[in-house]
């Protein structure tokens, strides 16, 4: 009777094997190049969202999560072969990623090709989920209109007027963009754009002075600027004589010891580790102090939330990894971040989400400035716009 009993759980257990598969999940991120600060952040996040939401098993529905990593090395010709690799060599279910925008342009058309959802986390261009997306592609990471949105909230007043810097690629032109249409009352009078390299700022912050030095009423220099480069240094030319102040968006702690330099500064951020108060980012927060001796950063959070998000779709799928099944199942679908509840607007697959207006205090237990909150703008109260032909 024993052996009856052992024979029928052994095979039990192999039916359930049989069923229990790997999920992979494919991170193509820029592993190397000028975003690496970034996109180390993101696989941690991603690794950690992962590890929350499964409970520390790694599985969903029996089935083990397994992650592949690419290094798309901040190039859109190797980010665009890294992903078609993963899903044709490595048979990838679904894939996360990557850091920079002009990169996830250029992959946005294989996931259409392979029939694979590509979740962007974090590059940030409106295009993505614009006139560039296509219906597998999702987004946690914010885009440029949320960012664009937020700040204006910060800074459009009537009688402000604005000069903006930024970068000369998919990001900071959609940046610029976004933000101009965003706001209502200030005016923006120009647009410098310089090469993502750019370490010498004379001649650009010359063209913004001139912009702005005689003009009437508040004078702002707003900032777009992700990777190598200062743009802060502008400030070591005295733009105070001028009566001309800097702005710009939150961003990662190292970048942000510039701006303690700039007390009283206003911005809206997409994160930082002491401002939302909610389960998810207290595990988070804690869980990465105790793991990296330091708080979680800005793509820490985004990762995080990509993360959380695979995880939610796959649980309501029972594991299954359709893809017709996964975006029916994502579309709209809410779920916790540690920026608290994002939804996948049915239109465009963009994850709306809050964002946070700041003002730069100095303190000196942090080497970097403080974005202290004035107020988190809720999802509701921005109007994003849908960008795609859907």
């Amino acid at each position: 009777m024993r052996h009856h009993l052992l024979a029928a759980v052994a095979a039990l257990f192999c039916a359930t094997a049989l069923h229990a598969k790997d999920i992979k999940i494919a991170h193509v991120y820029d592993k190397t190049g000028p975003l690496e600060a970034y996109a180390k952040q993101t696989q941690i996040g991603l690794m950690m969202g992962l590890d929350y939401a499964t409970n520390g098993t790694m599985q969903v529905n029996g089935n083990k999560l397994v992650v592949i990593e690419k290094d798309s090395q901040g190039k859109p010709d190797v980010g665009k072969s890294q992903l078609a690799s993963a899903f044709a060599d490595d048979r990838a279910d679904i894939a996360v990623g990557p850091t920079s925008s002009g990169v996830a342009l250029a992959m946005l058309p294989v996931a259409e090709e392979y029939k694979k959802i590509l979740l962007v986390e974090p590059a940030v261009a409106d295009a993505i989920t614009g006139e560039k997306w296509n219906r597998y592609i999702f987004r946690t990471g914010r885009n440029s209109s949320q960012d664009a949105i937020s700040n204006a909230v910060a800074l459009d007043k009537e009688g402000v007027t604005i000069a903006t810097l930024a970068q000369d690629y998919a990001f900071g032109r959609d940046g610029v963009k976004a933000f101009k249409e965003a706001l209502k009352k200030a005016k923006v009078v120009h647009e410098e754009y310089l090469p993502t390299n750019t370490t010498d700022f004379t001649a650009g912050a010359q063209r913004l002075f001139d912009a702005l030095k005689d003009k009437p009423g508040r004078k702002v220099i707003f900032i777009i600027w992700a990777g190598a480069g200062n743009p802060f240094k502008i400030a070591d030319l005295d733009p105070k004589r001028y009566g001309i102040e800097i702005a710009t968006g939150g961003n990662i702690l190292p970048a942000m010891a510039n701006y303690k330099n700039f007390p009283g500064m206003e911005g809206a951020t997409y994160y930082y580790f002491a401002i939302p108060k909610n389960p998810v980012n207290n595990w988070l927060v804690s869980e990465h102090y105790k793991r990296y001796k330091n708080p979680p950063d800005f793509f820490t959070a985004g990762g995080m939330a990509a993360g959380i998000a695979l995880v939610e779709a796959l649980k309501k799928t029972n594991g299954d990894t359709n893809t017709e099944k996964l975006i029916s199942t994502m579309e709209g679908m809410s779920f916790e971040t540690p920026k608290g509840k994002m939804t996948f607007r049915k239109e465009d697959h963009q994850a709306m989400q809050s964002m946070y207006h700041f003002k730069i205090k100095v303190d000196p237990a942090f080497p970097w400035g403080v974005p202290d909150l004035v107020r988190e703008i809720k999802a509701e109260e921005m109007a994003v716009p849908v960008r795609n032909k859907r």
